[in-house]
């Protein structure tokens, strides 16, 4: 009978600090702590899963303790070189935290931290994943690692730092171990492949490499697996993808493509053979969204660093450039994110299939309504109030000019109206011709559709008429008949309304509060838009005075401007109502009241909180 067989990942198990694969930065560093004698009394190894700590905490413990060390080449034929590799060393004591995570094992310990090496150089604590002690064993091994015994070491190992005490930490040298990178680990695989006479394609190795997220250890675990179906044939990628029951890439290609096709009866047809092979949901939706990140990488990527992302032959990513050209990048992200949440549906779900199927079926049709296309039409549609239609036509109206109150008219021509619109595209309904559909989105994924207009044309100049308009709007009476008896207009434009109060009490009330509101509506309401900018300050000297002109529109203006209705006095009855609302407070009466007189009248006045009577 043979010998007693050793997993590859124990045989092939590190020895020598040269042989770690990648760690270059921890290798240098510790040859050099033992070339220089700088031994550190606690050691913090940190990293994922499988990238070296515990077999770099034995080969520093070997190269500190044996024979003819402390060296950098342990001889590995000495009595403690021999037992720290057999795992029976008597000064090399490997403790796996989370089994011994009580106070009472940390107490134990410390009871043993006490006495000397047997046969060894140092004693040298080596705890594995450190972080699954309680606070009460960290706090009880504190002072020793702060100052343990001499030729004492310890050695934490850990691959969830964040839960190690902050005390823990800084008294430890802390060396942080990366994942391995995917050639490194093909490198070592196809090393180990041929010392075994493994028959495997270069393509499978990278798979391995791949599926091992950057650790050693379970990639060589899945080699070994792998070796069982060695034979006169390599071992290829769709042997390791029915062993982990992962999809081929042609099954995916199949059933994503039928998704961006937006073909659901296609799409729910191949997830039945792929659900009849045996695959559960989870892994499905899984290597589905795998596939999808190829997509996007693809897409984004330059073809220069597409293969190292992805790790696909030429030709599967050749199959994906193709595709990526029927489907957008927000596309495939909004697809990668619904598939992570069905993925947690149906992992909380009583019946995965049901979900399972249900999310192929919508993703089949969320494709074909998430196209950029397809949202801008919407976005035009809902915005011009337009009835829903395959392709809508998007109208680009001119910025309607702004109108000043002029300080002197030029004399213009006779047949020509100096406000009279553009028409650019076709007459207007009036004249009898339909209007012509200007500004067509085109069908492709890179056309801008034309905004819709701030505001509609404004087909006069005549501040006046505008004027007039625009104190129609205000539906306050007391605003309106204010604002006609105190108010100048000096610029009426749907980018800028500017208006001037001849008192300054009326226009500390005017510009805010309620008869604001009211004016501001009353300008949206004139160029039919939201959020009107309008500025009410002071008279300024070179301020031209305009009056309400009860001057009709022409018939072409009458759909955008409301017919003023011709200038009125104020009734009395509006009066009486503007002086009760209006009447100024104390403050403001003596404030009127102390202009034109001098600075000792007014102080006089101030001081004894009185009013002077003419």
């Amino acid at each position: 009978m043979n010998e007693k067989y050793i997993p590859l990942y124990r045989k092939y198990r590190p020895q020598r600090l040269e042989e770690i694969v990648g760690q270059e930065h921890i290798k240098k560093a510790l040859a050099n702590a033992i070339a220089m004698d700088r031994i550190s009394h606690a050691y913090l190894f940190t990293g994922p899963r499988g990238t070296g700590k515990t077999s770099t905490a034995r080969i520093f413990a070997k190269s500190l303790n044996c024979k003819e060390g402390p060296t950098i080449n342990p001889c590995g034929k000495c009595e403690n070189c021999i037992d720290i590799t057999n795992s029976v060393p008597l000064d090399v004591i490997e403790i796996d935290a989370a089994s011994n995570r009580k106070v009472e094992d940390a107490q134990n310990i410390l009871e043993k931290v006490m006495y000397a090496p047997v046969n060894s150089r140092y004693k040298i604590y080596i705890i594995d994943e450190v972080h699954m002690l309680s606070t009460t064993a960290f706090n009880a091994l504190l002072k020793t690692l702060e100052e343990p015994p001499k030729n004492v070491i310890f050695i934490l190992a850990t691959t969830d730092v964040q839960k190690v005490l902050d005390t823990i930490k800084s008294r430890c040298q802390r060396f942080d171990f990366k994942r391995i990178t995917t050639e490194d680990i093909v490198k070592h695989l196809r090393y180990i492949s041929d010392k075994e006479n493994i028959n495997i394609t270069d393509d499978a190795l990278y798979t391995i490499a791949k599926n091992s997220a950057g650790g050693m250890r379970d990639s060589i675990a899945l080699l070994d697996q792998l070796s069982l179906l060695s034979g006169e044939s390599a071992i290829s990628t769709e042997d390791i993808n029915n062993l982990l029951g992962r999809l081929s890439f042609d099954t995916l290609h199949s059933l994503a493509s039928n998704i961006i096709s937006s073909k659901p009866q296609e799409a729910i047809e191949g997830l039945e053979k792929i659900y009849n092979s045996g695959n559960e949901p989870v892994q499905i939706l899984t290597n589905l969204m795998d596939y999808l990140k190829n997509l996007l990488i693809v897409k984004n990527c330059k073809p220069e660093i597409v293969f190292e992302l992805t790790q696909l032959n030429e030709g599967q990513i050749k199959e994906l450039q193709t595709l990526a050209k029927n489907i957008e990048t927000h596309q495939i992200l909004f697809l990668i994110d619904k598939t992570a949440d069905y993925i947690k549906d149906v992992k909380a779900t009583n019946n995965p299939r049901l979900w399972l199927e249900v999310s192929i079926i919508d993703l089949a049709n969320l494709t074909e309504n998430t196209t950029l296309m397809e949202l801008q039409n919407r976005l035009a549609r809902l915005e011009g109030g337009m009835p829903a239609q395959p392709a809508p036509a998007v109208y680009k109206a001119p910025s309607p000019p702004a109108v000043t109150a002029p300080a002197a008219k030029k004399a213009e021509p006779e047949n020509q109206h100096p406000t009279e619109p553009v028409q650019s595209a076709a007459k207007t309904p009036e004249q009898g011709e339909i209007p012509q559909k200007s500004h067509i989105l085109e069908e492709s994924p890179s056309a801008d559709f034309a905004p819709m207009p701030k505001a509609k044309s404004v087909s006069s100049d005549d501040i006046s008429v505008l004027w007039g308009n625009l104190l129609e709007n205000i539906t306050s009476p007391p605003t309106r008949a204010l604002l006609k008896q105190w108010a100048n207009p000096v610029k009426i434009s749907p980018e800028e309304t500017v208006l001037t109060m001849k008192n300054e009490i009326f226009l500390g009330q005017i510009q805010n509060g309620s008869k604001k509101e009211a004016l501001v509506h009353a300008v949206d309401t004139l160029f039919s838009q939201n959020n009107s900018n309008v500025i009410i300050r002071l008279p300024q000297p070179d301020d031209v005075q305009v009056k309400p002109s009860p001057r009709q529109l022409t018939p072409a203006q009458k759909p955008h401007i409301p017919t003023p209705a011709p200038q009125e006095e104020i009734s009395e009855e509006e009066l009486e109502v503007i002086k009760e609302e209006e009447k100024p407070t104390v403050s403001e009466e003596r404030k009127l009241q102390k202009t034109g007189h001098s600075d000792m009248v007014n102080m006089v006045v101030d001081l004894f909180d009185g009013k002077i009577i003419d």
